[in-house]
């Protein structure tokens, strides 16, 4: 009798344990402010002025941020109110394959910034500049050893310093931690927005001398985001 009732003991420790571990993937980290409620953009907007489109397809729906293009070879970024200097951020991710996009760190309205990229498959996890040229990139090496293809991941990144200091983690697991020699602002620019991307995917037009971004986008793809908040820093 007693070998059972300690099994059964053992059995709910177990279960509890593993409903208070699964509960808690997705969560909000203590001491983090949302920065979206989850019914709708309030907080955010649109920007009308970056070159990768201002007519984007972007809605809440079901407690999640659906980012599209909007007509089709046309993406957009949708950018936070406020602007902020040294943070913590926080995010879980979907991300549709065939389709890039990516997380703007200290943005200007036009989108200028540094950005944590967003591509599957391909380079999601890299540090890059979107119009800036930044002076040390980054390749998020170990995204393989984690990553959820087609489910959500979440990412923890962390922005401080004049000089910007960098480090991105994914579900957990540090990809890369980044100094810059200088800060790559033109005019050395310490604080910005938050911005999510959506990339354009017009094709080579000879009178406008554009990329060929093709395959940037696949038809009716989108990035999803949730549980999106900062912790501000000193």
């Amino acid at each position: 009798m007693k070998i059972i009732v300690r099994t059964l003991l053992y059995l709910g420790i177990w279960v509890c344990s593993s409903y208070y571990s699964h509960a808690q993937i997705g969560k909000i980290p203590p001491g983090f402010t949302p920065l979206f409620n989850g019914k709708n953009l309030n907080g955010w907007h649109i920007s009308r002025t970056t070159h990768q489109g201002t007519t984007p397809h972007i809605y809440v729906e079901k407690g999640v941020i659906v980012l599209k293009q909007q007509p089709y070879g046309q993406g957009g970024v949708l950018l936070t109110d406020k602007k902020f200097k040294n943070y913590e951020l926080y995010l879980d991710v979907k991300v549709d394959s065939f389709c890039n996009g990516g997380i703007f760190l200290r943005s200007t309205e036009s989108g200028q910034g540094y950005q944590v990229e967003l591509s599957e498959p391909g380079g999601t996890g890299d540090l890059i500049g979107e119009m800036l040229r930044i002076s040390q990139s980054a390749k998020a090496a170990k995204k393989g050893e984690v990553w959820k293809p087609n489910e959500w991941n979440t990412f923890r990144i962390r922005m401080t310093g004049e000089v910007p200091h960098l480090t991105l983690w994914i579900n957990g697991e540090q990809m890369w931690d980044v100094t810059q020699p200088k800060n790559d602002f033109i005019a050395g620019a310490v604080e910005g927005m938050i911005g999510l991307q959506t990339h354009w995917s017009a094709v080579y037009s000879e009178a406008a001398k554009s990329f060929n971004m093709s395959g940037a986008w696949r038809p009716g793809a989108a990035h999803r985001y949730r549980n999106i908040a900062v912790k501000e820093l000193k």
